[in-house]
C-alpha cells in the first residue's frame, strides 16, 4: 500500500505540473513544474511521507532504464544531431556552467547558515 501511495503523490504532482503549464502557457515541462512544486511543498513541511521514501528509492535504484527511451531518441534523430551539434554543445557547456556556480552558491549559503545556527 506504501507503493501505491507514493506513486499516487507522484503523479498528482505531474498532473499538476502539466495542468498548470497547459493554463498558464509556460515554456517549462509539466513534470518538472511539477517536481518542483513538489520539492517546495517538502521543503515548506521539512519531512516527506514514508510511501514517498519508499517510491522515490525503488525509482533511484533503476534510474538507468530511464535512460533507455532518451539513447533511443537519440539514435532516431542522429541526423538532427549532427545538424545542429554546435547549439547542441553550447547549451550543454552553458547549462553545466550555470549548474556548477549554482550548486557552490547553494553550499556557501548552507555553510554560512551552519555557522549561524
Amino acid at each position: 500500500m506504501k507503493l501505491i501511495n507514493g506513486i499516487t503523490i507522484l503523479l498528482i504532482y505531474q498532473l499538476v505540473g502539466e495542468v498548470s503549464v497547459m493554463l498558464l502557457q509556460i515554456p517549462v515541462p509539466g513534470p518538472v513544474l511539477g517536481m518542483t512544486m513538489l520539492f517546495l511543498t517538502l521543503l515548506l513541511r521539512g519531512q516527506s511521507d514514508e510511501s514517498l521514501d519508499s517510491v522515490s528509492t525503488s525509482l533511484l535504484s533503476h534510474l538507468s532504464l530511464l535512460f533507455v527511451p532518451a539513447g533511443v531518441g537519440m539514435m532516431v534523430h542522429f541526423d538532427r544531431i549532427i545538424n545542429e551539434w554546435m547549439a547542441i554543445s553550447l547549451t550543454l557547456l552553458l547549462s553545466t556552467i550555470i549548474t556548477m556556480m549554482a550548486s557552490a552558491m547553494i553550499m556557501l549559503f548552507l555553510k554560512q547558515r551552519q555557522k549561524n545556527v
